[in-house]
């Protein structure tokens, strides 16, 4: 059974890991007020408080050692585990920071996609039992031995929650002890951290799952004392994905009674373990400086306006980075011919590339238009289904992405009914992508919301604009009428206008041209956004001292 102490540490100074993220389901409607459910009544009783802090100067006597360890918590990472952008982000912030000179390490589950990676992972202790409500799970700790300079990467082995098919559910069904499951990781984590890191740390949390890790350090016996002062800041990446649960699983969480309240954790009769973590952390994070005030609002917070709103200067805007390593269309292998700004020839190269492979016919005075995101309804496939454009014999489109069966099923209608103009591509890959982003003369985004985005930031850097809906990350990254072509109301007409816009650009060659060379000259580099996060973890640091 697991016995806190201070062991030494196991990982060494020197990072050793390659830096190389799921984005959730859609959204419940919000609104709607569930029936309010009695507070259970069979969680252990712990003795806790909630507390909102409020900014301090920090005491001389308070100053922390100069020298950190910030530790990333989790469900994604790139190349290991990845449904969406999650990975990507938290991944390129990670290797940026070391990068910068920070020590960095990182907690991710142990899902069966990361031993496909890394098959030689190290062993950091025998497996301990870790008691979650009434479940103990056998957990252990490896890690991955790899060359180059990024994070160290620790990987929690909990095979009762992570040995299976799916991160987060198969067959389009969510597990249903996915509560357990990252809760188990969350709790997990801090042990790791207080078995195999020396030192101070800062804990920075990404989504609802591991929201749990600021709670449990603030609330739970086995760590209160460890963590009394450590910073905690939490990540919203999708604000719509929120980890609903109902009342019962208080009990399965070991989670005191008293955070059954609407000041803590309890959200229209249900549990809200993202809620749970912006109560407790010390700084709040959103994906993009517009998407940080949409979610204070009633129409753009999800039901968690009030909650927002009460972080106040707590709750910062950042907008996520790329890695123009990665996405360089003058050095990218995985393109059919290299091209850059002051040369675009390879680009008709691409273009021409992407039309054979998806069986389209090779006409470069046609626009292609791709999309690559999940198909969910968050991405805008309602609207996009809607389109005049669509089977238009003035245009091609490109969908590329996964996600519900019934978009699935509409847009591989579409690609049958208009073979000589809609293609499609469910098997998302990362070389499928960067083929789309170099090929495409443009890049679809009509999201419904769109918390920060990387895929318009990947398409300017190849020289593809955007025609994408102005809310969040994409009103912060695209330009109308200068990088892209942007509308404002969700509906169809709305996006054919946008899409009208960018044909009639198109058909202006040397215009169309200047716009691919202004987009690609963008910096969407992780470093523009590492100094915001810096900022973030001070501040946290001097919120984390103020007594409870």
């Amino acid at each position: 059974m697991v016995a806190l102490d201070n062991s030494t540490s196991l990982l060494g100074d020197a990072a050793s890991a390659a830096f190389p993220v799921r984005e959730v389901a859609d959204p419940l409607v919000v609104h709607r007020l569930a029936e309010t459910l009695a507070a259970p009544t069979n969680a252990p009783s712990l003795a806790t408080r909630v507390v909102r802090r409020t900014p301090v100067h920090r005491p001389p006597t308070l100053r922390r050692p100069a020298r950190r360890t910030i530790v990333h918590i989790t469900a994604e990472y790139h190349r290991y585990a990845q449904t969406g952008g999650l990975a990507e982000a938290v991944a390129g912030l990670a290797a940026c920071q070391v990068r910068a000179g920070e020590q960095v390490v990182v907690f991710v589950p142990l899902y069966p996609s990361v031993r496909e990676v890394a098959p030689d992972l190290v062993p950091l202790a025998a497996p301990e039992d870790l008691v979650v409500g009434n479940r103990t799970e056998s957990v252990r700790f490896y890690r991955h031995a790899v060359r180059g300079i990024g994070p160290q990467l620790i990987f929690v082995d909990a095979p009762g929650c992570f040995a299976r098919a799916g991160l987060y559910g198969d067959g389009g069904v969510d597990y249903p002890d996915n509560h357990v499951r990252f809760a188990t990781f969350a709790m997990a984590s801090l042990l790791g951290i207080d078995r195999f890191l020396k030192g101070p740390v800062l804990l920075h949390a990404h989504d609802w799952h591991a929201a749990l890790a600021p709670v449990y350090m603030r609330t739970h016996p086995a760590f209160m004392e460890r963590f009394a002062s450590t910073p905690a800041v939490l990540s919203v990446h999708n604000a719509g994905y929120q980890g609903h649960f109902g009342a019962g699983a208080m009990a399965d969480l070991s989670l005191p009674p008293e955070l059954w309240s609407v000041e803590a954790m309890e959200w229209y009769g249900r549990l809200n373990l993202l809620k749970g973590g912006l109560v407790y952390c010390d700084a709040a994070v959103t994906v993009s400086p517009a998407h940080a005030v949409e979610l204070r609002t009633q129409e753009g917070g999800f039901g968690l306006h009030d909650t927002f709103r009460q972080l106040g200067d707590r709750l910062v805007g950042i907008c996520n980075g790329i890695n123009h390593g990665d996405w360089d269309p003058a050095t990218d292998s995985q393109i059919a011919a290299p091209f850059t700004a002051a040369d675009l020839a390879g680009k008709a190269s691409c273009k021409a590339a992407l039309q054979r492979a998806y069986g389209l016919p090779e006409r470069a005075e046609l626009p292609l238009i791709g999309m690559s995101s999940r198909l969910v309804g968050q991405k805008g496939f309602d609207i996009v289904l809607q389109s005049r454009q669509l089977g238009s014999p003035a245009v091609q489109f490109i969908i590329l992405g996964q996600g519900e069966p019934r978009y699935h099923d509409a847009v591989s209608a579409m690609a049958a009914r208009y073979p000589q103009g809609v293609a499609c591509e469910f098997g998302f890959t990362d070389r499928l992508e960067h083929q789309l982003m170099a090929g495409a003369d443009a890049l679809l985004m009509p999201s419904l919301y769109e918390p920060c985005g990387l895929a318009q930031m990947h398409a300017q850097r190849y020289g593809t604009p955007v025609i994408g809906r102005r809310v969040g990350g994409i009103s912060d990254t695209v330009t109308d009428a200068d990088t892209g072509f942007l509308f404002d109301r969700y509906d169809a007409e709305s996006l054919d206008g946008a899409i009208d816009r960018a044909l009639a650009q198109f058909a202006d060659p040397a215009g169309w041209h200047a716009m691919m060379q202004r987009a690609m000259a963008r910096d969407f580099d992780w470093e523009r956004s590492r100094t915001g996060y810096a900022d973030v973890y001070r501040a946290a640091e001097r919120q984390s001292l103020v007594p409870v």
